[in-house]
């Protein structure tokens, strides 16, 4: 426990967010074939401008590196930054042959790229906090390595933050907007940020004085992004630990707020007219509107709202998730290539061992991992009763997934694993549970990039189907495990400790934002605890 502080009564308006903004970092400028603002290109590189190969925007930085000499390959330029300040630094790179890594260098030489991830983009970054106000360099540099045959291009595009997104608030045409908070007795531990689709961090504060108010401008594009605020403690910022509290607002509309959470809490949320995903506009308005009778609502009363607004939506069958599955369960993330997202086999940061063509490689039958997708209920059939509608083709829980995997998954609830009895190839495992979640048997375990999306889908099973979930107990000996009997808890404690726990763990993505919004189009009701993520501690507490 925190030791008891006096607490202090101070205001002051001050600005924590960190703004080091590269200039022409998107590489859309270019003057007499070289990138505007880039001071520095060392005689061993070549800079062109590339419209072939681009993370973002019209162009990248097609950068030729044609020497073995590491010390005649650096491409920089000079940033300002204040003392105190956080900067958080990166730049996505793309690697043609495997040969050469390039390294980010933030005021000193920082991370690596991985030079065998070739043909896809990587991102470096780093988070940096000077120690005096002054200018630093910001840039790359290459090194060769095995197997490096004199000639190599990387292409580079976006460093961020840079001057071209529109995210310095002080000249604002986009979206204006502001972060309130004030501090609790441990200010320190305090810390948040604002990431894009590409999980790039925009904006964000920390090292912020005891008992005090701040008032962070900001500056959004027309986009989705996600708010995620800290505690290194694990404690939140109210209510034992002071009168701590935090509101994020854009466009004169309240999209995040709250004080009393446990390590990490997040609010997805999206500006303007883009909602990322295509289907029907999940904009804040939208949403205000959508969720408008539960505003103001806490606990089971708000699980009971949210029921009432989700229910009743328009079952389209079974059949209908493979049509769902090839228009938007496409591969848009990773490898970005188009094939069927499946969250068994998918390895967030390497190549898969197999792939499959949307449509032609439905299951069928299989005997091994690789042969076919099919349709995962990560709320397992047998817990509600079979092949029951609307629950049997509710998309907000149907996954695709590796038939294989899926029939070694069976009906055993999520658990975390202590000693495996199988293992598919991205490193889901199935086996019995780890001795520390309380819960002896067989659990699986899927891998961390997709806890979240799981727990979220079970805070939405519980919601949706609260008029009958209290009846699913005695189904199945599993169900029995994770259930407890009611409508409104749900969960035994050890699920619902483990679904919490993946929640904040592993926060809402892009890639949930897209579905949801896809499901919602298909089906016509929304999964609440994506589009407010804060919910789930708003209704089963910490």
């Amino acid at each position: 426990m925190k030791k008891v502080a006096l607490i202090l009564c101070a205001t002051l308006f001050a600005s924590h967010t960190a703004y080091a903004n590269v200039e022409n970092g998107s590489f859309e400028n270019w003057t007499a074939g070289a990138p505007a603002s880039w001071t520095t290109i060392d005689s061993g590189i070549r800079i062109t401008q590339s419209a072939s190969e681009v993370k973002s925007g019209n162009s990248s930085a097609a950068i030729s590196v044609n020497t073995g000499s590491q010390g005649s390959t650096d491409f920089r330029q000079s940033v300002n930054v204040v003392a105190g300040q956080p900067y958080s630094a990166s730049v996505w790179v793309r690697h043609t042959e495997g040969g050469v890594k390039a390294r980010l260098y933030v005021n000193g030489y920082r991370d690596y790229s991985t030079a065998s991830l070739v043909n896809q983009w990587q991102q470096l970054s780093y988070s940096y906090t000077p120690s005096a106000s002054g200018s630093i360099e910001v840039g790359l540099r290459f090194y060769d390595g095995s197997g490096f045959d004199g000639s190599e291009t990387v292409y580079v595009d976006d460093f961020e933050p840079n001057s071209d997104n529109g995210s310095d608030p002080s000249a604002c045409n986009t979206n204006s907007g502001s972060f309130e908070l004030v501090t609790d007795n441990y200010a320190s531990e305090t810390s948040w940020q604002i990431t894009n689709s590409q999980s790039v961090v925009l904006a964000s504060g920390s090292g912020y004085a005891n008992n005090t108010s701040y008032s962070e401008p900001l500056c959004l594009d027309d986009a989705s992004y996600v708010f995620t605020i800290d505690d290194t403690y694990g404690d939140g910022i109210c209510c034992s630990v002071g009168m701590g509290q935090y509101s994020l607002f854009f466009n004169g509309v309240t999209l995040a707020s709250g004080s009393d959470f446990v390590s990490s809490e997040s609010s997805s949320f999206t500006l303007g007219t883009s909602s990322g995903g295509g289907g029907n506009s999940g904009g804040s308005g939208d949403l205000s509107t959508y969720y408008a009778t539960a505003q103001g609502l806490t606990g089971y009363s708000l699980k009971s709202s949210l029921y009432n607004i989700i229910k009743g939506h328009a079952s389209q069958g079974y059949g209908a998730l493979w049509t769902f599955y090839n228009a938007n369960g496409r591969d848009q993330y990773y490898e970005n290539d188009g094939s069927i997202l499946d969250i068994y086999s998918e390895n967030p940061s390497g190549t898969e061992s197999y792939t499959y063509t949307a449509v032609s490689d439905q299951c069928g039958n299989y005997s091994g991992e690789g042969n076919c997708y099919n349709r995962e209920h990560s709320f397992p059939r047998s817990w509600f009763g079979g092949a029951v509608e609307p629950m049997n083709s509710d998309v907000h829980h149907i996954f695709a997934t590796d038939g294989y995997v899926n029939s070694k998954r069976g009906s055993y609830p999520f658990g975390v694993v202590g000693s495996a009895t199988f293992t598919s190839t991205n490193g889901s495992r199935l086996g019995s549970a780890n001795v520390g979640i309380g819960f002896t048997g067989t659990v699986f375990e899927p891998i961390d990039e997709f806890k979240g999306d799981i727990a979220r889908a079970y805070f939405y099973m519980a919601t949706r189907y609260q008029n009958v979930v209290g009846g699913w107990q005695g189904n199945s000996t599993s169900s029995n495990a994770v259930l407890d009997g009611s409508s409104d808890h749900v969960f035994e404690n050890w699920t619902l400790n483990l679904l919490k726990n993946w929640h904040q763990q592993d926060p809402v993505s892009q890639k949930e934002l897209d579905r949801n919004e896809a499901a919602y189009s298909h089906q016509g009701n929304r999964n609440p605890f994506i589009d407010y993520p804060q919910f789930v501690s708003e209704i089963w507490g910490q």
